[in-house]
């Protein structure tokens, strides 16, 4: 009869197991992750579906290579669009190059040139502005941004001046027979390339220099004080959001076949901080919740309204008002309850703030919309459709009800919230506690 294991052989083992099923776990998602992408253009038949996910999908690489400098490495930066852009624009030259007689490069290949690209002068700018941390380093990349927006309208060989630098995915080679012609087409490479971006970006936060980027943002003097430079962890890290901003810019060229000035400017690097923020800085999944929602909307209320701009930023100030850990963080704090199987405990009062918070922003958005009527219309225009009515924008029943709907929402909401609140603090509560 063999002697017992000993309790540490034990506890190695019990750690390996659980190590082992924990990477067949992640394994799993990444490879879930990779069958939705193949099905959505099967399953979403709209017409206007594939062209919106490919936008989508440039967006993810790039609000997850922002989210490497701001999330990971606490860097706020307000011209990470410049390593996009000019990645991009990289990337379109280089695809002008190609084809019969020229430059032998697929179109699979060109992300690559775009992130060498956005790598280089992420190395170039990083070496300085990596030095400082906090507003500083905010201002410097501010400044850098506007530096660069500025020469694409002084180098117009490179930055094609106003009308920008186009190009032709069709004149490159061929890779395996593979063409890009239609959208679905250029979908799957853009997916492809999303998921491998993505699943690079998740294995470098994971490294040894990503951990330490979670230090250096946390408390840099500490991480001096174990031996590590918080100048090169930064840099690192900044160079490596470099070159995923470029990847992204790559697939942007071959997707719109144009680049111009406003790829690189200051609203190209403040949409990137809104998807971020929207997503979640904290949650690796944030950024890319973020993206979708973001593009979405841009995407979907461009179409309805002239002012859809205003109510993304309205709905960024609430995120960091209300839910400053965004979208992935909202879901992360109902994993408790929902391991406790008290989810349906919340449904109640979630339904009844929801439907109150419903009433307060059509109020809202009924007055906004009425005073874009008004301002912006020819005063002998007296109707507009909204709600898919016709409303007498100039008469004062429409604004008297539309503000009446908004205070009283706002009412319902002060009423409803605190106990939606202690309803979520019940169903939260640890099994036992009192």
């Amino acid at each position: 009869m063999s002697a017992p294991a000993p309790a540490t052989t034990r506890h190695v083992e019990v750690a390996a197991t659980a190590s082992w099923t924990h990477r067949l776990r992640r394994l799993g998602v990444w490879l879930a992750a990779g069958a939705l992408l193949l099905a959505l253009p099967h399953v979403v038949r709209n017409p206007v579906a594939v062209p919106v996910m490919n936008q989508m999908g440039i967006a993810v690489v790039f609000a997850l290579s922002y989210n490497m400098l701001l999330g990971q490495g606490g860097m706020l930066s307000f011209g990470h669009a410049v390593y996009f852009g000019l990645g991009g624009f990289i990337a379109a030259h280089v695809l002008n190059l190609a084809g019969p007689g020229g430059l032998y490069l697929p179109v699979p290949v060109l992300p690559l040139v775009g992130g060498l690209g956005g790598l280089l002068f992420a190395a170039l700018f990083g070496s300085f502005s990596t030095r400082r941390a906090g507003t500083v380093f905010a201002m410097i990349s501010l400044g850098v941004g506007e530096l660069i927006a500025a020469s694409s309208l002084i180098f117009d060989g490179f930055f094609g001046g106003e009308e920008g630098v186009t190009t032709n995915r069709t004149r490159a080679p061929l890779l395996l027979g593979l063409e890009f012609t239609t959208d679905r087409q250029v979908y799957y490479l853009i997916a492809g390339w999303a998921l491998v971006a993505a699943a690079l970006m998740y294995s470098f936060s994971r490294t040894p220099v990503g951990r330490m980027a979670n230090a250096v943002r946390d408390n840099a003097e500490r991480a001096e004080f174990v031996g590590y430079s918080a100048r090169w962890v930064r840099f690192v890290s900044f160079c490596a959001a470099g070159f995923f901003a470029g990847v992204a810019g790559g697939l942007f060229a071959i997707n719109y076949e144009i680049l111009t000035a406003e790829n690189l400017g200051l609203n190209a690097s403040g949409a990137v901080l809104l998807m971020t923020y929207i997503g979640g800085i904290g949650y690796f999944v944030g950024p890319i919740l973020g993206a979708v929602v973001f593009t979405f909307l841009q995407s979907m209320l461009s179409d309805y309204t002239g002012i859809w701009l205003l109510y993304l930023g309205i709905m960024f100030l609430a995120t960091v008002l209300f839910v400053p850990a965004g979208l992935a963080g909202l879901i992360a704090m109902h994993l408790p309850a929902w391991r406790a199987g008290r989810l349906r405990t919340l449904a109640a009062p979630y339904a009844l703030t929801a439907l109150v918070a419903l009433v307060t922003a059509a109020g809202v958005i009924g007055l906004l919309e009425l005073v874009h009527f008004v301002v912006s219309t020819s005063p002998s225009r007296t109707t507009m459709r909204l709600f898919w009515m016709t409303v007498p924008a100039r008469t004062l029943a429409p604004w008297l009800g539309f503000a009446a709907a908004a205070a009283a929402g706002a009412l319902g909401v002060r009423w409803a919230a605190p106990r939606a609140a202690a309803a979520f603090a019940a169903a939260s509560r640890p099994p036992g506690a009192p």
